[in-house]
Protein backbone atom coordinates (compact mmCIF):
# COMPACT_ATOMS: atom_id res chain seq x y z
CA UNK A 1 0.00 0.00 0.00
CA UNK A 2 1.57 3.31 -1.00
CA UNK A 3 1.45 6.53 0.93
CA UNK A 4 1.14 10.12 -0.37
CA UNK A 5 4.60 11.49 -0.99
CA UNK A 6 6.71 14.34 -2.33
CA UNK A 7 8.94 13.80 -5.34
CA UNK A 8 11.19 16.19 -7.24
CA UNK A 9 11.07 17.61 -10.71
CA UNK A 10 13.40 20.11 -12.34
CA UNK A 11 11.56 23.22 -11.14
CA UNK A 12 11.16 21.87 -7.64
CA UNK A 13 14.78 20.73 -7.55
CA UNK A 14 15.90 24.21 -8.52
CA UNK A 15 13.73 25.62 -5.71
CA UNK A 16 15.30 23.22 -3.23
CA UNK A 17 18.80 24.19 -4.38
CA UNK A 18 18.00 27.87 -3.95
CA UNK A 19 16.58 27.25 -0.47
CA UNK A 20 19.65 25.21 0.46
CA UNK A 21 22.01 27.93 -0.72
CA UNK A 22 20.00 30.53 1.18
CA UNK A 23 20.24 28.47 4.36
CA UNK A 24 23.96 28.02 3.77
CA UNK A 25 24.52 31.71 3.21
CA UNK A 26 22.51 32.58 6.33
CA UNK A 27 24.48 30.16 8.48
CA UNK A 28 27.75 31.40 7.02
CA UNK A 29 26.85 35.03 7.77
CA UNK A 30 25.95 34.10 11.33
CA UNK A 31 29.25 32.34 11.88
CA UNK A 32 31.23 35.20 10.40
CA UNK A 33 29.32 37.76 12.50
CA UNK A 34 29.98 35.74 15.65
CA UNK A 35 33.63 35.21 14.77
CA UNK A 36 34.11 38.98 14.43
CA UNK A 37 33.07 39.54 18.05
CA UNK A 38 35.79 39.66 20.73
CA UNK A 39 36.10 36.68 23.01
CA UNK A 40 36.91 32.97 22.75
CA UNK A 41 36.72 31.07 19.42
CA UNK A 42 33.22 30.22 18.22
CA UNK A 43 32.10 26.67 18.91
CA UNK A 44 31.09 24.42 16.03
CA UNK A 45 34.10 24.93 13.79
CA UNK A 46 33.37 21.60 12.08
CA UNK A 47 29.87 22.80 11.21
CA UNK A 48 31.32 26.07 9.93
CA UNK A 49 33.83 24.24 7.75
CA UNK A 50 31.04 22.09 6.32
CA UNK A 51 28.93 25.17 5.61
CA UNK A 52 31.88 26.84 3.92
CA UNK A 53 32.39 23.81 1.68
CA UNK A 54 28.77 23.99 0.58
CA UNK A 55 29.06 27.71 -0.07
CA UNK A 56 32.20 27.17 -2.11
CA UNK A 57 30.49 24.43 -4.12
CA UNK A 58 27.64 26.82 -4.89
CA UNK A 59 30.10 29.56 -5.84
CA UNK A 60 32.11 27.23 -8.08
CA UNK A 61 28.94 26.07 -9.81
CA UNK A 62 27.78 29.65 -10.34
CA UNK A 63 31.16 30.73 -11.77
CA UNK A 64 31.29 27.71 -14.03
CA UNK A 65 27.79 28.45 -15.30
CA UNK A 66 28.67 32.10 -16.01
CA UNK A 67 31.79 31.04 -17.88
CA UNK A 68 29.84 28.47 -19.83
CA UNK A 69 27.23 31.05 -20.87
CA UNK A 70 29.95 33.38 -22.09
CA UNK A 71 31.67 30.63 -24.11
CA UNK A 72 28.32 29.53 -25.53
CA UNK A 73 27.46 33.08 -26.62
CA UNK A 74 30.47 33.26 -28.91
CA UNK A 75 30.39 29.65 -30.11
CA UNK A 76 29.05 28.51 -33.44
CA UNK A 77 25.58 26.96 -33.36
CA UNK A 78 26.91 23.48 -34.08
CA UNK A 79 29.36 23.78 -31.17
CA UNK A 80 26.84 24.87 -28.52
CA UNK A 81 25.31 21.44 -27.94
CA UNK A 82 28.77 19.99 -27.31
CA UNK A 83 29.59 22.79 -24.87
CA UNK A 84 26.31 22.23 -23.02
CA UNK A 85 27.05 18.53 -22.67
CA UNK A 86 30.58 19.14 -21.40
CA UNK A 87 29.34 21.69 -18.87
CA UNK A 88 26.68 19.32 -17.50
CA UNK A 89 29.22 16.52 -17.12
CA UNK A 90 31.75 18.72 -15.29
CA UNK A 91 29.11 20.15 -12.95
CA UNK A 92 27.68 16.71 -12.20
CA UNK A 93 31.09 15.27 -11.43
CA UNK A 94 31.93 18.19 -9.12
CA UNK A 95 28.65 17.95 -7.17
CA UNK A 96 28.84 14.15 -6.82
CA UNK A 97 32.49 14.26 -5.71
CA UNK A 98 31.80 16.96 -3.11
CA UNK A 99 28.76 15.17 -1.64
CA UNK A 100 30.72 11.91 -1.56
CA UNK A 101 33.56 13.53 0.36
CA UNK A 102 31.22 15.24 2.82
CA UNK A 103 29.36 12.03 3.79
CA UNK A 104 26.48 12.32 6.30
CA UNK A 105 23.02 13.61 5.46
CA UNK A 106 24.19 15.45 2.34
CA UNK A 107 25.53 12.27 0.79
CA UNK A 108 22.29 10.47 1.68
CA UNK A 109 20.45 13.24 -0.18
CA UNK A 110 22.68 12.59 -3.20
CA UNK A 111 21.92 8.87 -3.01
CA UNK A 112 18.19 9.51 -2.85
CA UNK A 113 18.25 11.94 -5.77
CA UNK A 114 20.23 9.50 -7.89
CA UNK A 115 17.39 7.02 -8.32
CA UNK A 116 14.65 9.50 -9.10
CA UNK A 117 13.47 8.80 -12.62
CA UNK A 118 12.53 12.42 -13.23
CA UNK A 119 13.70 15.67 -11.72
CA UNK A 120 17.45 15.80 -12.37
CA UNK A 121 19.55 16.34 -15.47
CA UNK A 122 20.71 12.91 -16.62
CA UNK A 123 24.48 13.58 -16.19
CA UNK A 124 23.94 14.60 -12.57
CA UNK A 125 21.73 11.60 -11.85
CA UNK A 126 24.33 9.26 -13.35
CA UNK A 127 27.15 10.89 -11.40
CA UNK A 128 25.19 10.64 -8.14
CA UNK A 129 24.41 6.97 -8.84
CA UNK A 130 27.98 6.16 -7.81
CA UNK A 131 27.09 7.25 -4.28
CA UNK A 132 24.66 4.33 -3.94
CA UNK A 133 27.47 1.96 -3.01
CA UNK A 134 30.75 3.55 -4.02
CA UNK A 135 31.82 6.75 -2.23
CA UNK A 136 35.37 7.93 -1.44
CA UNK A 137 36.51 5.73 1.51
CA UNK A 138 38.50 6.61 4.61
CA UNK A 139 42.05 5.31 4.88
CA UNK A 140 42.71 1.74 6.09
CA UNK A 141 44.58 3.11 9.11
CA UNK A 142 41.67 5.31 10.16
CA UNK A 143 39.18 2.46 9.76
CA UNK A 144 41.38 0.24 11.92
CA UNK A 145 41.50 2.94 14.60
CA UNK A 146 37.70 3.07 14.73
CA UNK A 147 37.45 -0.72 15.09
CA UNK A 148 40.08 -0.77 17.85
CA UNK A 149 38.37 2.02 19.76
CA UNK A 150 34.94 0.33 19.46
CA UNK A 151 35.88 -3.33 20.00
CA UNK A 152 38.96 -2.98 22.21
CA UNK A 153 41.51 -4.45 19.83
CA UNK A 154 42.70 -3.83 16.26
CA UNK A 155 40.85 -5.67 13.50
CA UNK A 156 43.93 -7.74 12.59
CA UNK A 157 43.78 -9.23 16.09
CA UNK A 158 40.00 -9.38 16.47
CA UNK A 159 39.50 -11.27 13.19
CA UNK A 160 41.36 -14.21 11.67
CA UNK A 161 41.49 -12.29 8.39
CA UNK A 162 40.82 -8.59 7.76
CA UNK A 163 40.69 -6.87 4.39
CA UNK A 164 41.94 -3.28 4.91
CA UNK A 165 40.40 -2.15 1.61
CA UNK A 166 36.65 -1.52 1.84
CA UNK A 167 34.26 -3.28 -0.51
CA UNK A 168 31.69 -0.46 -0.24
CA UNK A 169 31.60 3.07 1.11
CA UNK A 170 28.40 5.01 1.73
CA UNK A 171 27.04 8.01 3.62
CA UNK A 172 27.62 6.96 7.23
CA UNK A 173 30.24 4.23 7.06
CA UNK A 174 32.16 1.80 4.89
CA UNK A 175 32.19 -2.00 4.73
CA UNK A 176 35.18 -4.32 5.07
CA UNK A 177 35.35 -8.06 4.55
CA UNK A 178 36.72 -10.25 7.33
CA UNK A 179 36.72 -13.82 8.68
CA UNK A 180 36.08 -14.45 12.35
CA UNK A 181 38.25 -16.69 14.51
CA UNK A 182 35.65 -19.44 14.17
CA UNK A 183 35.64 -19.24 10.36
CA UNK A 184 32.58 -17.11 9.57
CA UNK A 185 32.89 -14.75 6.60
CA UNK A 186 31.53 -11.36 7.67
CA UNK A 187 30.90 -7.82 6.51
CA UNK A 188 32.10 -5.19 9.00
CA UNK A 189 30.55 -1.73 8.69
CA UNK A 190 32.77 0.94 10.20
CA UNK A 191 31.38 4.41 10.90
CA UNK A 192 33.30 7.45 9.68
CA UNK A 193 34.88 9.48 12.49
CA UNK A 194 33.18 12.84 12.83
CA UNK A 195 30.09 11.83 10.88
CA UNK A 196 27.89 12.60 13.90
CA UNK A 197 29.05 16.21 13.82
CA UNK A 198 28.52 16.28 10.05
CA UNK A 199 24.95 15.00 10.42
CA UNK A 200 24.25 17.58 13.12
CA UNK A 201 25.52 20.36 10.86
CA UNK A 202 23.40 19.16 7.95
CA UNK A 203 20.27 18.82 10.06
CA UNK A 204 20.72 22.26 11.62
CA UNK A 205 19.20 23.88 8.52
CA UNK A 206 16.37 21.40 8.00
CA UNK A 207 13.92 23.87 9.55
CA UNK A 208 14.84 26.54 7.01
CA UNK A 209 14.31 24.11 4.16
CA UNK A 210 10.87 23.05 5.34
CA UNK A 211 9.79 26.60 5.98
CA UNK A 212 10.66 27.25 2.35
CA UNK A 213 8.65 24.22 1.25
CA UNK A 214 5.68 25.74 3.05
CA UNK A 215 5.42 28.19 0.17
CA UNK A 216 4.85 25.22 -2.16
CA UNK A 217 2.65 23.23 0.26
CA UNK A 218 0.64 25.66 2.45
CA UNK A 219 -0.91 22.74 4.33
CA UNK A 220 2.49 21.44 5.49
CA UNK A 221 3.08 21.63 9.25
CA UNK A 222 6.89 21.88 9.42
CA UNK A 223 7.47 21.96 13.19
CA UNK A 224 6.56 18.37 14.20
CA UNK A 225 7.89 17.01 10.89
CA UNK A 226 11.29 18.66 11.33
CA UNK A 227 11.56 17.36 14.89
CA UNK A 228 10.69 13.84 13.71
CA UNK A 229 13.27 13.88 10.91
CA UNK A 230 16.01 15.25 13.14
CA UNK A 231 15.39 12.63 15.81
CA UNK A 232 15.04 9.69 13.49
CA UNK A 233 17.95 10.49 11.15
CA UNK A 234 20.15 11.17 14.15
CA UNK A 235 19.46 7.67 15.44
CA UNK A 236 21.04 6.04 12.42
CA UNK A 237 24.42 6.80 13.96
CA UNK A 238 23.88 4.12 16.62
CA UNK A 239 24.82 0.80 15.01
CA UNK A 240 23.64 -1.05 18.14
CA UNK A 241 20.09 0.02 17.33
CA UNK A 242 20.57 -0.99 13.70
CA UNK A 243 21.85 -4.39 14.86
CA UNK A 244 18.65 -5.01 16.83
CA UNK A 245 16.51 -3.96 13.90
CA UNK A 246 18.38 -6.13 11.41
CA UNK A 247 18.31 -9.15 13.68
CA UNK A 248 14.54 -8.76 14.09
CA UNK A 249 14.17 -9.00 10.29
CA UNK A 250 16.69 -11.87 10.11
CA UNK A 251 14.81 -13.85 12.76
CA UNK A 252 11.47 -13.31 11.02
CA UNK A 253 12.76 -14.38 7.59
CA UNK A 254 15.02 -17.22 8.71
CA UNK A 255 14.75 -20.09 6.23
CA UNK A 256 12.69 -18.05 3.75
CA UNK A 257 12.90 -19.46 0.20
CA UNK A 258 13.79 -16.17 -1.54
CA UNK A 259 14.18 -13.38 1.05
CA UNK A 260 17.50 -13.25 2.89
CA UNK A 261 18.58 -10.90 5.68
CA UNK A 262 22.14 -11.45 7.00
CA UNK A 263 22.28 -12.20 10.73
CA UNK A 264 24.15 -9.93 13.11
CA UNK A 265 27.21 -10.98 15.11
CA UNK A 266 26.69 -8.92 18.30
CA UNK A 267 30.01 -9.99 19.84
CA UNK A 268 31.78 -8.12 17.01
CA UNK A 269 29.47 -5.10 16.99
CA UNK A 270 29.32 -1.81 18.90
CA UNK A 271 27.95 1.72 18.52
CA UNK A 272 30.31 2.51 15.61
CA UNK A 273 30.93 -1.00 14.24
CA UNK A 274 28.33 -3.44 12.88
CA UNK A 275 29.31 -6.98 11.89
CA UNK A 276 26.97 -9.23 9.94
CA UNK A 277 27.19 -12.35 7.82
CA UNK A 278 28.81 -11.67 4.44
CA UNK A 279 26.32 -11.90 1.57
CA UNK A 280 26.94 -12.33 -2.14
CA UNK A 281 24.94 -11.43 -5.21
CA UNK A 282 24.61 -9.21 -8.26
CA UNK A 283 24.21 -5.45 -7.96
CA UNK A 284 21.22 -3.57 -9.32
CA UNK A 285 22.96 -2.37 -12.48
CA UNK A 286 23.79 -5.95 -13.46
CA UNK A 287 20.25 -7.17 -12.73
CA UNK A 288 18.92 -4.55 -15.14
CA UNK A 289 20.71 -6.50 -17.92
CA UNK A 290 18.97 -9.78 -16.98
CA UNK A 291 15.89 -11.08 -18.74
CA UNK A 292 12.59 -9.36 -18.04
CA UNK A 293 11.30 -12.53 -16.40
CA UNK A 294 14.15 -12.40 -13.87
CA UNK A 295 13.58 -8.69 -13.26
CA UNK A 296 9.89 -9.35 -12.65
CA UNK A 297 10.77 -11.97 -10.03
CA UNK A 298 13.22 -9.61 -8.34
CA UNK A 299 10.56 -6.90 -8.27
CA UNK A 300 7.99 -9.26 -6.77
CA UNK A 301 10.41 -10.24 -4.00
CA UNK A 302 11.15 -6.59 -3.15
CA UNK A 303 7.41 -5.85 -3.12
CA UNK A 304 6.65 -8.83 -0.87
CA UNK A 305 9.47 -7.92 1.52
CA UNK A 306 8.45 -4.28 1.82
CA UNK A 307 4.73 -4.76 2.39
CA UNK A 308 5.05 -8.11 4.13
CA UNK A 309 7.28 -6.40 6.68
CA UNK A 310 4.71 -3.68 7.27
CA UNK A 311 1.61 -5.84 7.62
CA UNK A 312 3.08 -9.01 9.13
CA UNK A 313 6.09 -7.83 11.12
CA UNK A 314 4.97 -4.27 11.74
CA UNK A 315 8.28 -2.87 10.44
CA UNK A 316 9.32 -0.96 7.32
CA UNK A 317 12.93 -0.78 6.20
CA UNK A 318 13.01 2.90 5.25
CA UNK A 319 15.99 2.98 2.89
CA UNK A 320 14.86 1.22 -0.30
CA UNK A 321 17.43 2.20 -2.90
CA UNK A 322 19.35 0.15 -5.49
CA UNK A 323 22.55 -0.09 -3.42
CA UNK A 324 20.79 -1.97 -0.62
CA UNK A 325 19.97 -5.14 -2.58
CA UNK A 326 21.98 -8.14 -3.73
CA UNK A 327 20.29 -10.33 -6.35
CA UNK A 328 20.46 -13.97 -7.41
CA UNK A 329 18.42 -15.73 -10.10
CA UNK A 330 14.94 -16.99 -9.34
CA UNK A 331 13.85 -13.90 -7.42
CA UNK A 332 16.25 -14.43 -4.51
CA UNK A 333 17.20 -11.10 -2.93
CA UNK A 334 19.41 -10.20 0.03
CA UNK A 335 18.35 -7.03 1.85
CA UNK A 336 21.00 -4.80 3.40
CA UNK A 337 21.11 -1.73 5.65
CA UNK A 338 18.50 -1.60 8.44
CA UNK A 339 19.45 1.65 10.09
CA UNK A 340 16.29 3.50 9.07
CA UNK A 341 13.29 1.47 10.22
CA UNK A 342 9.72 2.55 10.89
CA UNK A 343 7.80 0.46 13.43
CA UNK A 344 4.02 0.32 13.24
CA UNK A 345 1.69 -0.48 16.09
CA UNK A 346 -1.71 -2.08 15.57
CA UNK A 347 -3.52 1.27 15.76
CA UNK A 348 -1.45 2.65 12.89
CA UNK A 349 -2.04 -0.49 10.85
CA UNK A 350 -5.78 -0.05 11.35
CA UNK A 351 -5.56 3.49 9.99
CA UNK A 352 -3.64 2.31 6.95
CA UNK A 353 -6.15 -0.51 6.46
CA UNK A 354 -8.94 2.10 6.32
CA UNK A 355 -7.17 3.80 3.40
CA UNK A 356 -6.85 0.52 1.52
CA UNK A 357 -10.42 -0.55 2.25
CA UNK A 358 -11.94 2.77 1.19
CA UNK A 359 -9.73 3.29 -1.88
CA UNK A 360 -9.17 -0.24 -3.20
CA UNK A 361 -11.38 -2.96 -1.75
CA UNK A 362 -14.61 -1.00 -1.15
CA UNK A 363 -14.16 2.44 -2.76
CA UNK A 364 -15.81 5.22 -0.75
CA UNK A 365 -14.52 8.75 -1.50
CA UNK A 366 -16.15 10.23 1.62
CA UNK A 367 -14.71 7.60 3.96
CA UNK A 368 -11.31 7.77 2.30
CA UNK A 369 -11.21 11.51 2.82
CA UNK A 370 -12.11 11.11 6.51
CA UNK A 371 -9.34 8.55 6.96
CA UNK A 372 -6.81 10.87 5.30
CA UNK A 373 -7.79 13.65 7.67
CA UNK A 374 -7.61 11.41 10.73
CA UNK A 375 -4.10 10.21 9.86
CA UNK A 376 -3.00 13.76 9.09
CA UNK A 377 -2.34 13.59 5.35
CA UNK A 378 -5.06 16.20 4.72
CA UNK A 379 -6.04 19.34 6.62
CA UNK A 380 -9.52 18.82 8.15
CA UNK A 381 -12.27 20.85 6.55
CA UNK A 382 -10.22 21.90 3.52
CA UNK A 383 -12.44 23.45 0.79
CA UNK A 384 -12.08 20.55 -1.65
CA UNK A 385 -14.65 17.95 -2.67
CA UNK A 386 -14.36 14.32 -1.56
CA UNK A 387 -14.16 13.20 -5.19
CA UNK A 388 -11.24 15.57 -5.85
CA UNK A 389 -9.31 14.16 -2.89
CA UNK A 390 -10.14 10.61 -3.96
CA UNK A 391 -9.06 11.16 -7.56
CA UNK A 392 -5.87 12.96 -6.57
CA UNK A 393 -4.59 10.12 -4.35
CA UNK A 394 -5.97 7.38 -6.58
CA UNK A 395 -2.82 7.48 -8.71
CA UNK A 396 -0.69 6.14 -5.84
CA UNK A 397 -2.81 3.01 -5.69
CA UNK A 398 -2.88 2.44 -9.45
CA UNK A 399 -0.97 -0.84 -9.31
CA UNK A 400 -3.51 -2.47 -6.96
CA UNK A 401 -6.74 -0.96 -8.31
CA UNK A 402 -7.21 -3.56 -11.04
CA UNK A 403 -7.03 -7.35 -10.99
CA UNK A 404 -4.60 -7.49 -13.91
CA UNK A 405 -0.87 -7.29 -14.64
CA UNK A 406 0.62 -3.83 -14.08
CA UNK A 407 4.10 -2.68 -15.08
CA UNK A 408 5.97 -0.01 -13.13
CA UNK A 409 7.69 2.38 -15.52
CA UNK A 410 8.95 5.92 -15.88
CA UNK A 411 5.49 7.27 -16.63
CA UNK A 412 4.30 6.31 -13.14
CA UNK A 413 7.12 8.32 -11.55
CA UNK A 414 6.53 11.29 -13.82
CA UNK A 415 2.83 11.36 -12.96
CA UNK A 416 3.70 11.20 -9.27
CA UNK A 417 5.93 14.24 -9.72
CA UNK A 418 3.26 16.12 -11.66
CA UNK A 419 0.62 15.53 -9.00
CA UNK A 420 2.79 16.91 -6.25
CA UNK A 421 4.41 19.89 -7.94
CA UNK A 422 2.21 21.10 -10.75
CA UNK A 423 0.39 23.86 -8.88
CA UNK A 424 -1.31 25.01 -12.06
CA UNK A 425 -2.98 21.63 -12.58
CA UNK A 426 -6.48 20.46 -11.65
CA UNK A 427 -5.42 19.27 -8.16
CA UNK A 428 -3.82 22.49 -6.90
CA UNK A 429 -6.38 22.92 -4.09
CA UNK A 430 -5.77 19.39 -2.83
CA UNK A 431 -2.04 20.10 -2.87
CA UNK A 432 -2.56 23.19 -0.76
CA UNK A 433 -4.35 21.10 1.87
CA UNK A 434 -1.88 18.18 1.84
CA UNK A 435 0.43 17.47 4.76
CA UNK A 436 3.01 14.86 5.85
CA UNK A 437 2.22 13.55 9.37
CA UNK A 438 5.43 13.07 11.38
CA UNK A 439 4.88 9.37 12.06
CA UNK A 440 4.74 8.69 8.32
CA UNK A 441 7.64 10.89 7.20
CA UNK A 442 10.07 8.04 6.52
CA UNK A 443 7.36 5.86 4.96
CA UNK A 444 7.24 8.30 2.06
CA UNK A 445 10.30 6.43 0.81
CA UNK A 446 7.87 3.80 -0.53
CA UNK A 447 6.87 6.18 -3.30
CA UNK A 448 10.18 8.00 -3.53
CA UNK A 449 12.39 4.92 -3.37
CA UNK A 450 10.61 1.59 -3.70
CA UNK A 451 8.52 2.46 -6.74
CA UNK A 452 11.55 4.04 -8.42
CA UNK A 453 13.41 0.74 -7.93
CA UNK A 454 10.49 -1.25 -9.36
CA UNK A 455 10.29 1.16 -12.30
CA UNK A 456 14.03 0.72 -12.87
CA UNK A 457 13.44 -3.02 -13.12
CA UNK A 458 10.34 -2.50 -15.28
CA UNK A 459 8.72 -5.02 -12.92
CA UNK A 460 5.35 -6.42 -13.94
CA UNK A 461 2.93 -8.56 -11.91
CA UNK A 462 -0.64 -8.73 -10.77
CA UNK A 463 0.12 -6.61 -7.73
CA UNK A 464 -3.53 -6.62 -6.65
CA UNK A 465 -3.50 -10.38 -6.10
CA UNK A 466 -0.09 -10.30 -4.41
CA UNK A 467 -1.26 -7.50 -2.13
CA UNK A 468 -4.38 -9.46 -1.20
CA UNK A 469 -2.09 -12.28 -0.07
CA UNK A 470 -0.09 -9.88 2.08
CA UNK A 471 -2.93 -7.88 3.65
CA UNK A 472 -3.70 -9.92 6.81
CA UNK A 473 -7.38 -8.97 6.85
CA UNK A 474 -7.78 -10.43 3.33
CA UNK A 475 -5.36 -13.37 3.38
CA UNK A 476 -6.01 -14.50 -0.20
CA UNK A 477 -4.56 -17.72 -1.59
CA UNK A 478 -1.12 -17.51 -3.26
CA UNK A 479 -1.31 -16.29 -6.84
CA UNK A 480 2.29 -16.80 -8.04
CA UNK A 481 5.07 -19.36 -7.75
CA UNK A 482 6.88 -17.17 -5.22
CA UNK A 483 3.66 -16.79 -3.28
CA UNK A 484 3.22 -20.56 -3.05
CA UNK A 485 6.83 -20.98 -1.91
CA UNK A 486 6.30 -18.32 0.75
CA UNK A 487 3.04 -19.86 1.97
CA UNK A 488 4.69 -23.28 2.35
CA UNK A 489 7.54 -21.67 4.30
CA UNK A 490 5.06 -19.89 6.57
CA UNK A 491 2.99 -23.03 7.22
CA UNK A 492 6.18 -24.96 8.01
CA UNK A 493 7.62 -22.35 10.39
CA UNK A 494 4.29 -21.35 11.97
CA UNK A 495 2.26 -24.60 11.99
CA UNK A 496 -0.19 -23.34 14.61
CA UNK A 497 -1.39 -20.49 12.36
CA UNK A 498 -2.90 -20.85 8.90
CA UNK A 499 -2.04 -17.29 7.89
CA UNK A 500 0.22 -14.50 9.15
CA UNK A 501 -1.14 -12.34 11.94
CA UNK A 502 -1.03 -8.54 11.98
CA UNK A 503 1.56 -6.92 14.27
CA UNK A 504 0.98 -7.04 18.02
CA UNK A 505 -0.80 -4.14 19.72
CA UNK A 506 1.93 -3.42 22.25
CA UNK A 507 5.20 -4.13 20.46
CA UNK A 508 4.78 -2.43 17.10
CA UNK A 509 5.43 -5.83 15.54
CA UNK A 510 8.99 -5.98 16.91
CA UNK A 511 9.83 -9.30 18.59
CA UNK A 512 10.25 -9.08 22.35
CA UNK A 513 13.78 -8.21 23.37
CA UNK A 514 14.71 -6.64 20.03
CA UNK A 515 14.86 -3.12 21.46
CA UNK A 516 11.96 -1.94 19.33
CA UNK A 517 9.89 1.15 19.98
CA UNK A 518 7.37 3.10 18.00
CA UNK A 519 8.57 5.61 15.45
CA UNK A 520 11.33 5.49 12.87
CA UNK A 521 14.85 4.60 13.79
CA UNK A 522 18.30 5.08 12.55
Amino acid sequence: MPFPTVSLRRGAFATAVVLGLAATALALRRHRRAAAQPGPPVAGSAALARTVRLARLGARTARAHATHRARRLFAAAERRESLDHEHRLRTAADVAAELGQMKGALMKLGQMLSYLDDGLPEPLREALAGLQHDAPPMSPELAAEVVERALGEPPQRRFARWDPEPVAAASIGQVHRAITRDGVAVAVKVQYPGVAEAMAADLANVGLLFRGLGAVFPGLEPGPLVAELRARLGEELDYRLEARRQQAFADHYRGHPFIHVPRVLPEHSAREVLTTELAAGARFAEVCTWSQAERDLAGETIFRFTFGGIYRLGMFNGDPHPGNYLFRPGGRVTFLDFGLVKCFDAAEIRLVRRLIDTMVLHPRPDEFRRAMEEIGFLRPGAPVADDEVFEYFRHFYAHVLVDAPYRFDASFARESVRRFFDQTGPYREVMRAANVPPGFAIVQRINLGLFAVLAGLGAEANWRRIACEIWPWVGAAPSTRLGRLERRWWDRTHPARSRPDPPAETTGGVPAGSGGRHGTDR
